[in-house]
């Protein structure tokens, strides 16, 4: 049976797949209540796991080395206690493939090389092209959509991701590019990314040791 994650855990994971974000929004990622969320931050504060900055108008919270090993740390047990670590590990092989053809469709979406510029930005001139890009990104989409089925199955705090994929592309196709790759809303790009963080942390990879 699916199990559901601690909210302790939750909201420091939350902090850990966003980066750096204000309580709302670490709330909102697990859609939990706001007033609990602050209540555990403020604990994992306590403990040295997470620490609250601001710059200019921005203030979020962000972990810390400590709250980053706390994390990976509750992971792992959590993992070990479904045994289902063989099975996120051979979701996460098949993912790779896909990882590298996400980046590439979203560098297509931003550079269109011209004769004698390889990293030409793309101006959205060429119908064809930018068709491509969201053709590939539809193919990826219908690939995701098993592998998220597969994760949903071990813990439910990984449900979401392909709904949301398929949501912010929709919305390019619509018109909006900007759901392809911005980073401030639930783009194709930003949901990839929390995906792809969500597994490292999970498995306890370092996304920097990839091929």
């Amino acid at each position: 049976m699916t199990q559901n994650s601690p909210l302790d855990l939750l909201v420091l994971h939350s902090v850990r797949i966003k980066g750096y974000a204000d309580t709302p929004a670490i709330a909102h990622r697990f859609d939990l209540d706001p007033g609990q969320t602050l209540e555990a931050l403020r604990d994992a504060e306590a403990r040295g796991w997470v620490t609250h900055t601001g710059f200019a108008d921005l203030q979020g919270w962000s972990l810390t080395e400590a709250g980053r090993a706390e994390n990976e740390r509750r992971l792992a047990a959590e993992l070990a206690s479904v045994g289902a670590a063989d099975e996120v590990r051979a979701v996460y092989r098949e993912f790779l493939p896909l990882n590298a053809r996400l980046q590439k469709a979203c560098t297509d979406w931003q550079l269109r090389p011209a004769s004698g510029d390889p990293l030409a930005a793309n101006d959205h001139s060429d119908p064809a092209w930018d068709a491509a890009v969201l053709d590939e990104l539809g193919a990826i989409d219908r690939a995701l959509a098993p592998l998220a089925d597969r994760l949903d199955d071990v813990l439910l705090r990984f449900c979401g991701y392909d709904a949301r994929f398929s949501a912010a592309l929709r919305r390019a196709r619509a018109g909006d590019g900007g759901w392809i790759d911005r980073t401030d809303i639930d783009s194709c790009h930003r949901v990839w990314f929390e995906l792809h963080e969500d597994l490292i942390a999970t498995l306890g990879l370092d996304r920097n040791a990839e091929p």
